[in-house]
C-alpha cells in the first residue's frame, strides 16, 4: 500500500516550527550568496523550500526581490562597456519591436479564444512581451487589476521562467549558438530579467552582456505599453511607473568605460551583483508556493505556455538565420 506525504494545514510537506523554518531559510540564503551556488540551483532550492518548509518571510518577498533585482542589475553595469552595449542595442531594435508587438497581438486574440478574463490575459501577454514580473507590477495598477488577476499572471510567468532557466542553456549548446545569438535569444524569449541574466551567465560573459543590455532596453517598453493600457482600459487617473534603475545601470556602464579607477573595482562589484541575482532567483522560487501554483488555472497557463513557445521559436529562428 502506497503512503502519501504528510502535509500540514498550509499544504507543506514538512511540519516544522517557525524557528526551524527561519534557520533553514537563512542557511539557504548563505549558500546562495556563496561561490558554490548557480542561478539554476538557487531557483530549484527556492522551489524546494516553498513546497517543503515554506517561506518564513513571505510577506516581505515581493519587495525584497524587486529591490534586490534592481540593485543587482545596476551592479552588473559596472562590468559592461558602453560601445559593446550600444552595438547590441542597435542589432536588437527590430527584433524588439517585432517580438513585443507580435506577442501582444497574438496574446489578445488567444485570450479571447480561450475566454480568459481580459485583464488577466493582458497582464500575461505584457509579462511575456516585455519583462515578466516588472511589467505586470507596472501595468496592474493602471488597469486596476485585482489581486487574484495579478497572482495568476505572476504565477504563470514565474513558472515558465523557472523552466526557461534550465532548458535554454541546454538548447543553446545543442544548437551550437554563439554567445551573441544566445544572449539575444534569452533577452527576447525569457520573461523576467533575473532569469534572463541567470541563463545567460551560465552560457558565457559576452552572452551575459548582450542579454542584459537588450533586456533592459526592452524593459523601457513598459512605458508606452502602460500608456496604451490606460487607453484600452479607460483609466486616465493612474501614474505610469518608470523603471529608473535602468538609468543607474547606464551610468554604471559609462563609469566603467570611461573612469579608470572604477574599472579596478568593477570585478568585485559585478561579483556581488551576480550573487545578488542568484539570491533573487532563490527568493522567487521560495515564493512559488502550492497556493500560488494552484491559483494559476489551466486556461491562463495554457495562454502563457503557447505565447512563450511561439515567441521562443520565432525568436530562435530569427536569431539563428537573420541576426
Amino acid at each position: 500500500m502506497q503512503t502519501q506525504p504528510i502535509t500540514n494545514t498550509n499544504g507543506l510537506l514538512i511540519n516544522i516550527n517557525d524557528n526551524g523554518r527561519k534557520a533553514i531559510f537563512i542557511i539557504c540564503i548563505a549558500f546562495c550568496i556563496s561561490p558554490f551556488a548557480s542561478p539554476a540551483i538557487a531557483l530549484l532550492l527556492g522551489l524546494v523550500i516553498a513546497q517543503f518548509t515554506g517561506h518564513p518571510y513571505l510577506h516581505l518577498n515581493h519587495k525584497a526581490t524587486h529591490l534586490l533585482l534592481q540593485v543587482s542589475v545596476v551592479g552588473l553595469g559596472f562590468g559592461m562597456n558602453v560601445h559593446s552595449a550600444m552595438q547590441a542595442g542597435k542589432e536588437s531594435i527590430l527584433f524588439t519591436i517585432a517580438s513585443i508587438s507580435g506577442t501582444l497581438i497574438f496574446g489578445y486574440f488567444m485570450g479571447r479564444w480561450l475566454n480568459i478574463e481580459k485583464k488577466t490575459s493582458f497582464l500575461i501577454s505584457s509579462g511575456t512581451a516585455i519583462c515578466g514580473g516588472s511589467a505586470i507590477a507596472a501595468i496592474s495598477p493602471v488597469i486596476k487589476a485585482e489581486e487574484k488577476q495579478i497572482s495568476v499572471a505572476l504565477g504563470c510567468v514565474f513558472v515558465l521562467n523557472s523552466v526557461a532557466l534550465f532548458i535554454f542553456p541546454l538548447i543553446g549548446h545543442h544548437l551550437n549558438m554563439s554567445q551573441t545569438q544566445f544572449g539575444l535569444w534569452c533577452a527576447i524569449a525569457i520573461h523576467d530579467t533575473s532569469s534572463v541574466i541567470g541563463a545567460a551567465s551560465k552560457y558565457g560573459p559576452h552572452a551575459l552582456e548582450v542579454a542584459t543590455t537588450v533586456k533592459l532596453a526592452r524593459a523601457l517598453w513598459i512605458i508606452p505599453v502602460t500608456f496604451m493600457a490606460t487607453y484600452l482600459f479607460k483609466n486616465q487617473s493612474k501614474k505610469v511607473s518608470i523603471p529608473y534603475f535602468i538609468g543607474l545601470f547606464i551610468l554604471a556602464m559609462i563609469a566603467n568605460t570611461y573612469i579608470p579607477a572604477i574599472s579596478i573595482v568593477s570585478p568585485y562589484l559585478t561579483g556581488i551583483a551576480k550573487a545578488g541575482l542568484t539570491l533573487t532567483l532563490f527568493l522567487i522560487g521560495a515564493g512559488l508556493s502550492r497556493k500560488v501554483l494552484a491559483s494559476v488555472g489551466f486556461k491562463p497557463l495554457l495562454q502563457g505556455v503557447v505565447l512563450w513557445i511561439v515567441i521562443s521559436t520565432a525568436a530562435l529562428y530569427a536569431v539563428m538565420h537573420l541576426a
